[in-house]
């Protein structure tokens, strides 16, 4: 989940442990309010992924792991 104060243009995009993208779960402009992305992690091999999320000059940034 997250959530704007204001309109922005939020791009939204998992990574894998090389760096390579594998899903973009937002790219575009998104109203104020709260918001929830969500991933189908079944699709994804195990292992570590990194989300970054960008929204103007906000850059935010999360990990997890893929375990099965």
């Amino acid at each position: 989940p997250y959530e704007l104060p204001e309109a922005a243009v939020v791009r939204l995009v998992v990574y894998d442990a090389l760096g390579r993208q594998v899903a973009v779960l937002a790219d575009g402009e998104t109203p104020p309010g709260r918001h929830e992305a969500s991933l189908d992690a079944a699709r994804l091999a195990p292992g570590v992924y990194h989300v970054r999320m960008t929204t103007g000059a906000f850059v935010g940034a999360a990990r997890f792991t893929v375990a099965r």
